[in-house]
């Protein structure tokens, strides 16, 4: 038998590599497509309609000099979840990794993951004050839903993979 140590989890998990891997692909497409497919339809004074996607109001930020909301969105909305998602990757993909570098890496992923929620809060936050006023009215477009396809396929995938993760680890000792 070979060592499994330094052999990528999809080598050694074989049977869970196919669907996890499928999930993750599929949610940095589906992340990506979120990014640019718009997140909301605002429409003022009941005449104008304005589509806004993440792109699109994170450039608008960076116009109206709005640099520390600007950074904020852009960590937690497109930094956060593209290294969570390509670290899972890396986690099933990348070989020689050895049972304390899948230990660490996946414990980098947990950690991101605990913050990762943080852009969620801020699109509330921003759908409550927008709602609240009364000249405007806006509605939830496919971005947003495929933003948060995205953020749910990864953490069944991390959850998942933590599982396994722990499972490889434990199985050295």
């Amino acid at each position: 038998m070979t060592d499994s140590g330094n052999q990528p989890l999809g080598v050694v998990y074989r049977r869970q590599s196919g669907p996890i891997i499928l999930m993750l692909v599929a949610s940095l497409g589906l992340f990506l497509a979120g990014l640019f497919r718009p997140f909301t339809v605002v429409t003022k004074l009941w005449i104008f309609e304005h589509e806004v996607s993440v792109y699109q109001g994170l450039m608008t930020l960076m116009k109206a000099h709005e640099y520390f909301l600007f950074t904020i969105l852009f960590v937690f909305t497109v930094i956060f979840p593209f290294v969570k998602i390509n670290a899972l990757l890396a986690l099933w993909l990348m070989r020689g990794l050895g049972r304390q570098r899948v230990t660490q890496l996946y414990g980098f992923v947990a950690h991101l993951g605990k913050w990762s929620m943080l852009d969620v809060f801020v699109v509330a936050i921003l759908v409550l004050l927008l709602r609240s006023g009364t000249v405007a009215a806006i509605k939830i477009a496919d971005g947003l839903l495929l933003f948060c396809a995205s953020v749910m396929l990864t953490q069944i995938a991390s959850q998942w993979t933590g599982r396994i993760a722990r499972r490889h680890v434990a199985a050295s000792n």
